[in-house]
């Protein structure tokens, strides 16, 4: 039979404290009716208490750990840009023909409000993010993505990606496409039934990486406006950025 814990133990303790103060109160003031006033009086006060203490109170505290991990998350979806997405997504947008009718929206300004922030996303959403895959050099990428393939591994073990559903999509898409590339010894002479399969895996890490990028601009503008200024400077869409202050 399992020994009780120590909350067991310390709940029999108050309670047994609790009825020797009472019998106390009573053996001094000989006051039944003050003791009965005092103890409905503070059960009665305990439904609200528990509404205080276990969804307000506790809703607060939860909101400020899942800001605390979003903060976390945040910094590992940073690093991911830093080290792999931007220059993947570079790469990637050079063989977009169609990228000159949506690369205006992608140029993030200093002053770009939410709504405009808003409006760039939803507008992309009906974007086709075609890639000919043909012009890509898949032996450079190949050698990239196999690179990074560790440090994306040390990322896909953060829990925290738990919150962030569509940042870990973009992850699996990348290992996928990598893994695909990986399986290819080599990439001359493949059918184009092949290289058909080929873009459908590009194009879904390209989309997913622009969703982020944009999200993470976003972040970084609202709270980090000193990394914001250097993520505008190296866009990845923008052909005259420079990481040069002029």
């Amino acid at each position: 039979m399992k020994r009780p814990g120590w909350e067991f133990n310390l709940g029999l303790f108050l309670v047994i404290l609790s009825a020797v103060l009472y019998s106390a109160h009573y053996v001094i003031f000989h006051d039944l009716h003050h003791i009965f006033i005092y103890m409905i009086g503070d059960i009665a006060f305990v439904p609200i208490e528990v509404l205080l203490v276990t969804l307000l109170i506790h809703r607060v505290l939860e909101l400020r750990e899942k800001r605390s991990r979003m903060e976390k998350l945040n910094m590992v979806i940073g690093a991911f840009f830093s080290e792999v997405g931007t220059e993947l997504l570079a790469y990637f947008s050079n063989f977009d023909p169609n990228l000159d009718d949506s690369k205006k929206d992608l140029i993030v300004k200093s002053d770009w409000t939410e709504d405009e922030f808003d409006h760039v996303s939803k507008s992309l959403k009906g974007y086709d993010y075609t890639i000919d895959i043909k012009k890509i050099d898949l032996e450079k990428l190949k050698s990239f993505l196999l690179q990074k393939r560790v440090f994306m591994m040390s990322l896909i073990e953060n829990q925290n990606l738990l919150e962030h559903e569509s940042f870990t999509d973009l992850l699996w898409a990348t290992f996928h496409l990598t893994e695909e590339l990986e399986c290819r010894k080599g990439f001359v002479g493949l059918p184009d039934t092949d290289f058909e399969h080929l873009a459908v895996d590009t194009k879904r890490s390209y989309k997913l990486l622009v969703s982020e990028w944009l999200d993470y601009m976003e972040h970084l503008k609202i709270n980090y406006p000193y990394l914001f200024s250097l993520a505008m400077r190296t866009n990845p869409f923008d052909e005259e950025a420079s990481p040069i202050v002029r």
